[in-house]
């Protein structure tokens, strides 16, 4: 590709890229030297597993590895222990070493779904922080000032609303900068929430006689809500890891409009395509399309057929799945000629607890052999029972 062609490609799905002219001439100098870019991303592994909003920035990171560059994928073992305070109100619970070196195994795997292994470095940053002395803390921190970190949005309304900030968030921005020293990286890529942190890699780069490295930054993706940021905490997201019929299910609840940007930022379909497919103005048949995109992209081709075809079969025609769970009847669940539902509900897995099973009724989400359930106890019926609660089946048998 020409120089135009590449930063073309690359600011597909992209945010903004600062400064662009330096990507360009970055571009062409390493060509020049038959020398690959060095591309970081980091993830703190603060949750065992990725979604589809993680893999906004894993496309674009694609993108460099298919130009030939090097992508340096870092896991924050140890600024996980600070907590990213980006968009944050309060200050991040500490995590234990223990769940931190769980996740970043789970989050190793997970990430070639996209990229391709043999051009990935993956980094832990223990491997330079921890070594670090508390006179090289000190002089790291001497690097910036705390007027200029508490100029962050995040930061600056808590000052404002004297809620507490913890002195040690205030070293996350500069220990992800010394990362960008560790690596000598040519670009840093995040998602638009982490911007501030990126620019201050550049900074504190140019302080260690470093080339500053260029910030490339992609859009935040929203979650199911079609409000807030895709994520776990929010029960608002997609998992890359989830069964192929719960993936498919969860893209199909996307409002109509949101889904034209989940084609843009989740797939490779270009903007015309993308523009005849709204044009054509089918929105139901062009979700089932993205709802297979992305199964396949995760599981397989066959099996996003077949999570379509559940879809259809369940939701849009109201049949029994071709699986469900079978579980015995437990014991302590009846009353006289009675069914306790509440019990049996929690008994058998599809509610939490007894009173989340209360809730579950009232609320209307229970059915039983295909007759919606109003009342905690029912007739017992002398046969299996089919159970539905919301997107959840169970079998009971005798």
């Amino acid at each position: 590709m020409t120089l135009d062609e590449q930063l073309t490609y690359l600011r597909r799905g992209m945010a903004e890229i600062i400064p662009e002219e330096d990507l360009r001439e970055r571009l062409a100098e390493a060509a020049k030297a038959h020398r690959p870019l060095r591309v970081k991303l980091g993830f703190d592994p603060t949750a065992p597993d990725l979604h589809l909003g993680h893999t906004v920035v894993l496309r674009a990171l694609k993108r460099f590895q298919d130009l030939g560059h090097t992508v340096i994928f870092l896991i924050g073992d140890m600024t996980a222990l600070i907590g990213d305070p980006s968009g944050r109100n309060a200050t991040r619970p500490p995590m234990t070493r223990e769940a931190i070196d769980r996740n970043a195994e789970t989050y190793k795997q997970q990430v070639f779904k996209i990229l391709d292994p043999d051009k990935t470095e993956v980094r832990f940053n223990s491997d330079w922080l921890a070594p670090l002395r508390f006179e090289d803390l000190v002089r790291l921190c001497s690097r910036y000032t705390v007027a200029r970190i508490l100029e962050r949005d995040d930061f600056s309304k808590r000052y404002k609303e004297g809620a507490p900030i913890s002195v040690h968030e205030l070293l996350y921005p500069l220990a992800q900068a010394y990362d960008s020293v560790a690596l000598r990286a040519d670009v840093e890529m995040g998602g638009t929430d982490q911007k501030f942190n990126l620019l201050v890699g550049r900074e504190i780069q140019r302080d260690f006689g470093q080339p500053p490295q260029i910030v490339a930054t992609t859009p935040i993706l929203e979650g199911l809500d079609g409000v807030n940021k895709m994520s776990k905490s929010l029960g608002n997201y997609i998992g890359i890891t989830e069964p192929p019929e719960v993936m498919f299910r969860k893209v199909m609840q996307i409002g109509d409009d949101l889904m034209w940007r989940y084609y843009l930022l989740l797939t490779s379909k270009t903007e015309a395509e993308i523009a005849a497919l709204r044009a054509a103005d089918r929105p139901m048949e062009a979700k089932i399309a993205l709802g297979k995109l992305l199964v396949a992209d995760f599981h397989s081709a066959d099996e996003a057929e077949r999570a379509a075809a559940e879809f259809d079969r369940v939701v849009r025609r109201k049949e029994l799945p071709t699986e469900i769970e079978t579980a015995p009847m437990p014991e302590g669940v009846h009353a006289g000629n009675g069914l306790r539902v509440d019990k049996l509900l929690a008994r058998i897995g599809l509610a939490e607890s007894v009173a989340g099973a209360v809730r579950k009724i009232k609320a209307g989400a229970v059915e039983i052999n295909g007759e919606r359930i109003k009342d905690l106890a029912v007739p017992d019926p002398a046969v299996e029972l089919v159970i539905q609660v919301g997107k959840q089946w169970r079998r009971v048998t005798r």
